[in-house]
């Protein structure tokens, strides 16, 4: 097995991990998107802004992971 060595290369790739802070960030503080308007689908923005951000935390997630291994 192939060793990954130390260096720029594993360092660089550590900057990737600072997306997954993003997700993180846009639902710390429920006082940003508190509200009922604007409606989606009839379900109030409080409520499909946080199932966004769980689809989008997949994706980025992801994207980390691909980058990264």
């Amino acid at each position: 097995m192939a060793s990954r060595g130390s260096g720029s290369a594993s360092s660089g790739k550590s900057w990737w991990y600072l997306l997954l802070l993003i997700p993180f960030i846009a639902v710390l503080f429920p006082q940003f998107y508190n509200s009922a308007t604007p409606v989606f689908g009839g379900m109030p923005y409080f409520y499909w802004y946080q199932l966004l951000w769980i689809v989008l935390s997949g994706v980025v997630t992801g994207i980390v992971f691909l980058v990264t291994r």
